[in-house]
């Protein structure tokens, strides 16, 4: 089962969602999506909360209100993090989260710990927490077939977008060629011209001569 919110709907149309337990958690980090940005309490057991984000954003792009509903939701959903003050919440992009055999089940790590980031979180906020969950829905996605759907939709993407170029590029050879061939034309008859006019005042001269015997 995933949980899904919808963050201040005066930052824009964000999606805020976590796993019901470790085995849910795990699937999340099997199939998530390189828009997603995953949120944990800092060295306390918390839910993992994802947002995701519009294509071509990146964690930069995260306004504060979007964030402070992040940070708030997972500390709410943690059972000793929710219990105190000034508790760390860090974040970091879905394709910076480490897995590996040795660990447990819902367990991760990360690629590169520049890329994780860590925000103070001073107190709950009721008013944020209530308000998202008045927001919840609650589904049992198919994690995977979502993912390969995506999956496939890229791909139809990239391959439309390597056909137009390879249009754009045979279009330009194309008008290359054409020039190149008007260029050889234009060459040609100036070539041309330039021979009748030889022959013309060759002609000419031996009209002369034929008149000049003839006198």
């Amino acid at each position: 089962m995933v949980f899904y919110f919808k963050a201040r709907s005066e930052a824009g149309d964000y999606t805020i969602f976590m796993g019901i337990d470790k085995y849910e958690n795990e699937e999340l980090i099997r199939y998530g999506f390189p828009e997603d940005i995953w949120f944990h309490v800092d060295k306390m057991s918390s839910a993992h909360v994802y947002l995701r984000l519009n294509k071509g954003q990146t964690i930069d792009d995260i306004s504060e209100g979007v964030l402070e509903d992040c940070v708030q939701l997972v500390k709410a959903n943690s059972i000793q993090g929710n219990k105190m003050n000034n508790v760390d919440v860090v974040y970091t992009p879905w394709q910076n989260l480490k897995k590996s055999a040795s660990m447990d089940v819902g367990q991760v790590g990360f690629y590169n710990q520049k890329m994780v980031r860590t925000v103070k979180v001073e107190k709950r906020i009721n008013e944020i927490v209530n308000r998202l969950n008045k927001t919840k829905v609650e589904r049992k996605p198919d994690l995977k077939a979502e993912r390969e759907a995506v999956n496939a939709a890229e791909r139809a993407e990239r391959k439309l977008q390597l056909r137009d170029k390879k249009r754009r590029e045979d279009l330009d050879k194309l008008e290359k060629e054409k020039q190149a061939d008007l260029r050889s034309y234009k060459n040609l008859m100036v070539a041309e011209k330039m021979t009748s006019n030889k022959d013309i005042e060759s002609t000419s001269k031996s009209v002369q001569e034929l008149e000049d015997d003839f006198m």
